[in-house]
Parts: structure tokens; sequence; C-alpha cells
């Protein structure tokens, strides 16, 4: 029982139980576990399969992570180093510790209470360092990003955990992080972009962008005042595409939501007037357009959308350029936001 996939086998065998123990907000439906996400908050969005050959196997639609019930204890619990994950569920189980975790002294010793995953987002955040001059700054100066320095919620970890979710192993990567936060500004998530090491991209990874924490209602905010009334904001998908936007008008407060759902869902400041949603040129990005855009008018709040030219914003910058980017923005913006925030 000491390798991560005799103790992912054994979760697997009382996947329910496990749900309920680690997921208590979430409910049986048919042969899936149902809850929000990883931080057992209610929803709809995770799915842990419960029978059969891929029992204990889940996936986040929301966010697209997915993987074993190691990965799910990992990360509702807020743990960090893998051996930490393989005490928490030998604990569960009620099997031997680990040895380090014995004193010839004293016995087995009392593990800490695991951290909550909006915990392990702060730590890890903590652990950063400003992105100027690394191999983040240099990503997203590959994707026409330019300014990303001077971003505080965007750090750089050197040497930031990827957990393979098919053979358990743990590699230190390089990674872009950017800190998730609510409507008055505290910290409640992470998402992560694991980068090559040679500066090429992002890493040869299978899923090379994850999120952990607090998400829902909560995003990625930029430019966003320290205190006092949000008039008129921009709100969006994926990060990217976000800080393409933010690259054109730096003025303008911007919030990345990382996901449809999570768009939809986004906490909207008071005083809001205006609120500009970032479109993806795809259904599902229109389908978290219009239930934001809905959200927005029963609050009061005039919904007004952007549509790029090409398959997100990202992609404008990059392959049509800033300019012809401002230009398009100068046209779909009021007239009043297009000359307070828009470069002449």
């Amino acid at each position: 029982m000491g390798t991560a996939g005799d103790l992912a086998s054994c979760l697997a065998r009382e996947a329910e139980a496990v749900c309920r123990h680690y997921l208590s907000a979430g409910t049986r439906a048919g042969q899936y576990w149902v809850v929000g996400d990883t931080g057992n908050n209610k929803g709809r969005s995770l799915y842990v399969r419960l029978t059969g050959d891929r029992a204990g196997r889940w996936t986040d639609a929301a966010t697209g992570q997915f993987g074993d019930l190691l990965d799910l204890i990992r990360e509702s619990c807020g743990l960090i180093d893998f051996q930490d994950v393989a005490d928490e569920a030998r604990r569960y189980l009620s099997l031997p510790p680990a040895e380090r975790e014995t004193s010839s002294k004293t016995g087995p010793t009392n593990l800490p209470s695991p951290a909550p995953p909006s915990e392990r987002a702060r730590r890890l955040f903590a652990m950063g360092q400003p992105i100027d001059g690394t191999l983040a700054d240099r990503y997203l100066r590959q994707r026409g990003i330019l300014d990303g320095a001077r971003y505080p919620a965007l750090r750089f970890h050197p040497a930031c955990y990827y957990r393979d979710l098919a053979t358990g192993q743990m590699t230190p990567l390089p990674a872009l992080l950017a800190a998730v936060t609510d409507a008055v500004g505290q910290l409640t998530g992470l998402h992560r972009t694991w980068l090559d090491r040679d500066g090429l991209g992002k890493a040869k990874v299978a899923t090379p962008r994850r999120a952990i924490g607090g998400l829902l209602a909560n995003a990625v905010r930029l430019q966003f005042p320290v205190d006092g009334p949000v008039p008129v904001m921009t709100a969006g998908e994926g990060l990217e595409s976000v800080l393409s936007l933010a690259h054109v008008m730096p003025h303008m407060p911007m919030a990345a939501a990382l996901s449809v759902n999570h768009l939809a869902a986004l906490s909207l400041p008071p005083g809001t007037r205006r609120l500009y949603i970032a479109a993806d040129a795809d259904a599902a990005g229109r389908h978290g357009v219009d239930r934001l855009s809905r959200r927005a008018q029963a609050l009061g709040i005039l919904p007004l959308v952007l549509a790029p030219e090409l398959g997100d914003y990202n992609e404008d910058l990059r392959q049509l350029g800033p300019e012809r980017l401002t230009a398009r923005l100068r046209d779909q913006l009021v007239s009043a936001d297009a000359v307070a925030l828009l470069p002449l």
C-alpha cells in the first residue's frame, strides 16, 4: 500500500464514503456524487463516479480539472506536497502512518488539520515573486501582453509542484500565479499556468492550467481601485483574454472569471453602472454572457457585450495588433468610456 496507485484504488473502493467525508455539501445522483467544486461548495459542476471501473474518477465541468480521489483529497484539503496527500489518505483509510510520522519515543504524532483550499492558495501566492524579468513575464510577452509586471495579482513561482494525474508523479515546474479575489479584495483562490523551463510557452503537460480555492463569484481582478466605487468595469472568461484587453485599456477595471460558469456567477461591486462583458466566440461563451447579462440587469446595471474579431481577445491582440483591437473597441464602447479609457 505504498504507491499512489495502491492508495487511489483503495479509496475508489469506498468512493461514496470518501465523497461524503470530503465533499459533504454534495449529493448522490445515480452513479455519481455531485457537488459545486473541490472546495465543497454547493452546486453541480463537479461529479465523481461512484461505481464501475472508473469509480473515484472526477471532473469539474466548470474549471476543466479532473483526477482520482487522491487529487480530490489534495484539492479539498489544500495540501501542497504529495507526501501530505498520501498521509491524509492513509489517515482516512486507517492505514499505518508513513515512517516520517512516527517517533520512537512518542509513537505516531498528531497531524495538523489540513488547510482549506483558500489558505493553500494564499500560502502558494505568498511564495511567489514579482514577475518582472521572469519566465512568467517572458511568457506573457510572447502572448503580446507587454506590461504584465504592473499587476499585483500576478506572481511567478520558479518551482510550483505539478502532479501528473495519470501517474501521480510530482514535478516542480515554473508557473505564472494569478490571485483570485472576492468583491472586497480578499484572496480566495489561485490560478496556475505551468511554463516550459526553456521559455517556449506553456509546460508540455496534460493540463498546464489549474485553479484551486474559492472561485465561484470571484475573479482575477486587474486595475481595480483600492477602495471606492467601480462605476464601469469589464468582465471576461480567460485570464490572457482579459489581460489583452487590459493592455489596450490600462485604466479599465477588469475581472477574469476563469470559466464560463464562473463568469455567469461573478459578484459585481456595488455602484457599478455599466458592465462590459468580453465574450469568447463560441457557444459556451455566449451562454455565460447571457446569464451574467440577466443578473446585471436585475441589479440595475447596464450590460454591454464586447465581441472579438477572432476566437478571443488574445488572438486579436497577437494576430491583428493593438491598434486594430483599440479601433474595434472604440466602436463598441459607450462614447464617454471610449474617450476616457482608450488611447487617442
